[in-house]
């Protein structure tokens, strides 16, 4: 194998191996940031018979509710897609990043070049792995009911086409590509200017630059979150971008694309943070850096 293949290949593993961790981690997170978008007003039939209401609430509350219904394991609903989608997805990422990074920049990336490969090695990632997303949404929303994978992408192809596999492609990517390009910014930024005492604490720091990363292009990238959800578990209902955009800003004002923004921001940040620490420090041991 060639020596550069070799290398991209250590990267996609090394982004493997972090995603899964946090991607079981903090699933929970996921799930009730799901739930707190899915529309409270719309009385669904689940797949299969019975009938779901989302009623309003606090995380917490959401949390506890999951809790008496659906038992401690109904807090990690959806994580079966939500590996199948960060195990190739971040692996992906991240060979995409390192060979961007090494044609297009000399060491770390400025901050507009840190945009651009986040951006870029994003969407990519974003556009392969659409049906996941999918599924992973109407898994964790509780409005629909899947017995597996499979079975959920051959109910959804059977009765939406290849239009409901891909529904909601376009947020996706403007919520996901810049996620990626701002938080690459801060991180790499970030990481430049506080100082390094110690190699020991390493780890720490760059975790520590992760949440901070985090946070900001959380809540930059939020209405694009919730604008996805809504398409993906509602495609009979919102055809267009602008469907949702109105929809949205008429039944809940501006605060209505922020809905979900708690848990997001968790789940984002710490998932995000911990997904870099862990790769940095496999790809330290992989010899990458």
């Amino acid at each position: 194998m060639d020596s550069s293949n070799y290398v991209v290949l250590k990267a996609f593993a090394a982004g493997s191996l972090s995603g899964t961790c946090s991607a079981i981690l903090f699933q929970p997170l996921d799930l009730v940031k799901t739930r707190l978008q899915t529309n409270v007003h719309m009385s669904t039939n689940l797949v299969g018979g019975s009938s779901a209401v989302m009623r309003p609430g606090s995380m917490f509350s959401y949390m506890g509710h999951i809790l008496q219904k659906e038992h401690l394991t109904g807090l990690w609903r959806g994580v079966t897609p939500s590996i199948a989608r960060c195990v190739p997805g971040v692996g992906l990422y991240f060979s995409s990043l390192h060979i961007l990074k090494s044609k297009f920049t000399n060491g770390e990336p400025g901050p507009l070049q840190a945009v651009a490969l986040g951006v870029a090695a994003r969407s990519l990632s974003g556009v392969c792995l659409i049906p996941i997303t999918v599924v992973k949404t109407r898994y964790e929303s509780g409005v629909y009911n899947y017995n597996s994978i499979i079975h959920a992408v051959r109910n959804i192809y059977h009765a939406e086409g290849l239009r409901g596999l891909s529904c909601g492609l376009v947020p996706t990517l403007l919520r996901d590509a810049p996620f990626s390009g701002i938080y690459l910014m801060f991180y790499t930024q970030a990481k430049k200017i506080v100082p390094i005492g110690h190699a020991e604490h390493q780890p720490i720091f760059n975790f520590t630059c992760g949440i901070f990363a985090g946070i900001l292009a959380s809540t930059v990238t939020q209405p694009a979150d919730v604008i996805k959800t809504k398409m993906q578990l509602y495609p009979n209902k919102f055809a267009s971008l602008h469907d949702v955009i109105v929809f949205i800003y008429q039944k809940y004002g501006v605060v209505g694309f922020f809905k979900g923004l708690s848990p997001r921001i968790l789940r984002r940040s710490l998932m995000a943070a911990m997904t870099w620490t862990v790769y940095e420090h496999v790809s330290e041991k992989l010899c990458l850096t």
